[in-house]
């Protein structure tokens, strides 16, 4: 049959939607390019009537003025055709994407419910319940195996009024640290001199001469010749 009626060529993709947008744009472009070169050359007009008398002349200036403007609006109205078609074309592009996204994600969610439900086939809630109560046990055995091995031997047992009295005596010695009369047994230091160095020799309270130190002054006997 192939031979006879040819086999027929596959049927190639239309060309997708952002292949239209791309395209539409490039025409848009080039046709803002003319625009551009339009509005210089009605520049270029505009300036040489601004020097041009009332006559014929200016007159014909005019004119091309006015058929350079009449392409220029043609083609601004061209361009906001395209402008208009392709912002169509990307909303509608969009708005694609935006479904395929979707479904991805509602596939995707599909597919990590299903996998959840796999992974919750294996949990026994049972077990982990068994877990916790050994856990617990073996945490209650780690605390009575610590208080056996910091138990205490040889400490002789106390009662309240063994303690108040240990409290009461730490209480007197305590006041005693506090009490300062003995230092009144030390023997006090000499009075500081009242005169100043070299001065005549004093008495202190006792009524013995001292010297300017405060201590007490020894007599001198006279030297015989």
């Amino acid at each position: 049959m192939n031979r006879l009626f040819g086999r027929g060529k596959p049927k190639e993709p239309g060309p997708s939607i952002s292949d239209c947008i791309s395209s539409v744009d490039s025409r848009a472009n080039v046709i803002e390019e003319k625009i551009n070169k339009l509005d210089a050359e009605l520049r270029k007009y505009k300036e040489q009537m601004s020097k041009m008398r009332e006559g014929p002349g200016k007159n014909a200036v005019k004119q091309r003025a006015m058929r350079v403007l009449k392409q220029k609006k043609q083609y601004e109205g061209q361009v906001e055709g395209l402008r208009n078609q392709a912002f169509n074309m990307e909303q509608a592009n969009y708005a694609t994407q935006t479904l395929k996204d979707t479904q991805s994600t509602v596939v995707a969610m599909r597919d990590g419910v299903n996998q959840m439900k796999k992974e919750f086939k294996k949990v026994n809630i049972e077990d982990i319940e068994d877990l916790q109560d050994d856990m617990s046990d073996m945490l209650e055995q780690s605390d009575e195996v610590q208080e056996a091995l910091g138990r205490t031997y040889g400490v002789p047992d106390m009662d309240e009024d063994e303690l108040a009295a240990e409290l009461d005596a730490l209480g007197d010695e305590i006041a005693l640290d506090d009490d300062a009369t003995y230092l009144d047994d030390v023997v006090k230091a000499p009075a500081a001199p009242d005169k100043e160095p070299g001065a005549d020799s004093i008495r202190n309270k006792d009524g013995i001469l001292v010297d300017e130190f405060g201590l007490p002054k020894i007599p001198t006997t006279a030297k015989t010749s």
